[in-house]
């Protein structure tokens, strides 16, 4: 194994895969009936892979390496002259980025098996050692707004490779067998799934990533089987590389990724078009040093460890995503500023009315201004994201997006103020304590759960997210529990609310006329 650490090592991205490993996975793969008439390994490092499956198919015509490596593509070379099937094999030294491997695939017999371990890095991370080992730039899932622009757009480059491969082999008889992350092989199902791609079956068998790599990730062998005029929406998951019985299926049903397809299949009932209890995203503002404080006393201290005097009106009780997660929820010492009460509000009338607060911004200005994600451009100074009427709510259910811990929590304010939360937290705004505390038994449920396990997926590096929550249909999740006639109550008044326009708020979340002064 190769360490991340070097420099090298870094820019191709690569975990070179031990040949006892390649090898189980040849023959894993013939005892479920492959065999290919040609191979090919499109960044094959020092060509274990390509080596293994000469080895173990005998079907094999054609043999195909690509790799940019020099060192590797000679090493992988000698490897070749020195075996009598030499005349099968091609070893292109090349980046698979630049070279035309459609013109390559068209000569090889069928069927075609791809096969390999892609580089483990991100187009960013490569972007930043400089290398030049990395695609055509360019937003390649189709993001817009606001997730390109939050670096959604930012992918794996084995992603990329195994996008490009299963497009090039649409319409053949081929398999695809690739190391890759879990989260990566997801992502190109989803693809695939979404693009209709003739994929007749595919499988991802996980593999201990920390044993055979020291890399603390999650990954597997992701295998997909191709054949003209197929249409197989769903995957097998096994829990390790060689298990002969899969723990679940996930798919794509209904225009979603599914994460369990029989828990999806069961409470699929209870998805609905979410337009009464809307889930948010706490408030994202990228500097934690200026933006969150402690109070001691009178006064509060920043993460500079800068004792500030600034104005009460502006500075909010907050909690943070680990401690939603373990309940540590009555409102602790840390305090956030929020100078909007909507995104884009104008926040020069903060110099007017809190001037406190104002100079302390100004006083921290190159670390507010210099923040690099291009959500800040052209707004006003100091803004802030996720922030809207709804982050003033007096109570709200909560829940942390980080960790593998589906509990929501019921939040009050704090001393009158209503508590915020950072951006890695989801809630939805209740008017009351009633309401709030109802609401979250009823997504601490267990059918809330098992409908829950339908789509989260607890490997993924934010498992909960906004998107997820929504899909349960909270009148429906009411009915099924016996609750329906409570629930209506809440969602008729909050439907009718919404409707005139007017929003009630308890005496414990009275705001002052200077906040809501445009």
């Amino acid at each position: 194994m190769i360490s991340r650490s070097h420099p090298k090592t870094s820019e191709f991205g690569d975990f070179q895969t031990p040949a006892a490993v390649t090898q189980t996975i040849c023959r894993l793969l013939a005892e479920r009936g492959s065999a290919p008439a040609s191979v090919i390994e499109p960044t094959c490092g020092i060509g274990n892979f390509l080596l293994s499956a000469l080895n173990e198919f005998s079907s094999v015509k054609r043999a195909l390496g690509i790799e940019i490596n020099q060192t590797y593509a000679d090493k992988v070379s000698a490897a070749v002259r020195a075996r009598p099937d030499s005349n099968k094999v091609q070893i292109v030294r090349d980046s698979f980025f630049s070279i035309d491997v459609g013109k390559l695939l068209r000569d090889l017999p069928e069927p075609i098996l791809a096969i390999g371990n892609p580089p483990w890095i991100t187009n960013s991370q490569l972007s930043v050692l400089g290398s030049a080992n990395v695609p055509t730039k360019a937003n390649f899932q189709h993001y817009d707004g606001l997730a390109a622009l939050t670096g959604k757009s930012n992918f794996d480059i084995s992603e990329w490779i195994l996008v490009r491969l299963l497009e090039l082999l649409q319409g053949r008889r081929a398999e695809l067998a690739m190391l890759c992350k879990t989260a990566v092989a997801r992502k190109m199902l989803l693809h695939a799934w979404k693009n209709h791609i003739n994929l007749a079956g595919s499988e991802i068998r996980a593999i201990d990533a920390p044993a055979v790599f020291g890399a603390a990730v999650d990954a597997c062998l992701l295998f997909c089987s191709l054949v003209p005029s197929s249409s197989a929406c769903d995957c097998q998951v096994f829990r390790q590389l060689e298990d002969r019985n899969p723990e679940t299926s996930i798919g794509f049903h209904n225009g979603l990724l599914i994460a369990d397809v029989a828990a999806f299949n069961q409470w699929r009932h209870l998805i609905g078009e979410e337009d009464v209890y809307k889930w948010r995203s706490g408030i994202k503002h990228d500097c934690a040093k200026v933006m969150e404080l402690r109070k001691e006393g009178s006064r509060y201290r920043n993460g500079l460890e800068e004792v500030l005097d600034v104005e009460d009106d502006y500075v909010y009780p907050m909690l943070k995503s680990s401690e939603l997660a373990n309940g540590r929820i009555d409102g602790g010492n840390r305090w956030m500023v929020v100078i909007q009460r909507n995104v884009g509000d104008d926040t020069k009338i903060i110099r007017h009315l809190a001037p406190k607060t104002w100079k302390y911004l100004e006083e921290h200005s190159e670390l507010l201004d210099g923040r690099v994600s291009s959500i800040y451009r052209n707004r006003p100074r100091f803004s802030v994201f996720g922030v809207g009427e709804y982050s003033f709510s007096p109570w709200k259910v909560a829940i942390s997006g980080f960790y593998s811990n589906l509990h929501f929590a019921a939040i009050g304010d704090d001393g009158g103020k209503p508590m915020v939360f950072d951006d890695t937290c989801y809630f939805v705004a209740c008017y009351n304590e009633e309401e709030a505390k109802f609401v979250a038994s009823l997504l601490n449920a267990p059918v809330t759960r098992e409908f829950f396990s339908a789509f989260i997926f607890w490997d993924a590096k934010r498992p909960v997210t906004t998107d997820v929550l929504q899909r349960l249909n909270l009148l429906a999740l009411a009915r099924e529990v016996g609750e329906g006639d409570r629930m209506s109550g809440h969602w008729e008044k909050r439907k009718s609310e919404a409707s005139s326009g007017q929003r009630e708020h308890s005496h414990r979340c009275e705001l002052s006329d200077i906040l809501i002064i445009r």
